[in-house]
């Protein structure tokens, strides 16, 4: 939500501190069972002042989707537009897919559960953001099995394998743990990839492409 007319820069820095608690305690409690009056509590403002930063407490909830949703987004249409390899993009997908749920582990509990309470345009736009991230992974795997580095999958299916084994990741991660995003993405494409390659792919080349990549773009 942009920063109305006439606010200061102050404004914005409490919005945003706001948002942080409230998805914080929507990951704790739900947010049908948060109400205004701990919002407002947490925050340390009365309910007027409240609703003056967030406007409604659906606001702070399609902020938080937001926030997840759309440097995902960008970062995943820059990843699929890449001239490179088809499973180096799905490799680089997954690692940038889990450093944005290691980075904001209470936004993506508050995404994964409370989306439905979402109403009209708010969640048709969620929705529409949802599915073009999913088609960008059904499309990389759909070009991997023509390339002939995966075998032939049900594209939907492996699609879902994917997402669901990334996905779950905030249910047990912990921000400061001994796991960062790139070795769980490493792990989990080793187990993707070798369930998905054709007989003879090189899984164990992925990372070794993935270093050559990366000195590509740091030169």
């Amino acid at each position: 939500m942009p920063r109305p007319p006439g606010h200061g820069p102050g404004y914005e820095v409490k919005r945003q501190e706001i948002i942080d608690q409230a998805a914080a305690l929507f990951a704790k409690q739900g947010y049908a069972a948060t109400g205004i009056a701990e919002l407002g509590q947490v925050a340390g403002l009365a309910k007027g002042a409240l609703y003056y930063y967030i406007g409604s407490k659906e606001n702070l909830l399609v902020e938080i989707q937001d926030r997840v949703l759309g440097p995902l987004l960008t970062a995943a249409r820059r990843i699929a537009a890449l001239d490179e390899d088809p499973v180096l993009r799905l490799r680089l997908l997954s690692e940038t897919l889990l450093g944005n749920i290691l980075a904001r582990l209470d936004h993506i509990w508050v995404y994964e559960h409370d989306y439905r309470h979402l109403r009209g345009a708010n969640r048709t736009r969620l929705l529409r953001q949802r599915r073009e991230f999913e088609k960008i992974v059904l499309d990389l795997l759909v070009e991997a099995m023509e390339t002939g580095a995966f075998r032939s999958l049900d594209p939907r299916l492996a699609m879902l394998q994917f997402l669901n084994l990334h996905n779950h990741t905030y249910q047990w991660a912990h921000r400061n743990g001994p796991w960062d995003a790139e070795f769980l993405s490493r792990e989990y494409c080793a187990t993707l990839m070798s369930g998905f390659c054709s007989a003879g792919y090189d899984v164990a080349g992925l990372e070794k492409r993935l270093a050559e990549y990366r000195d590509r773009s740091s030169a």
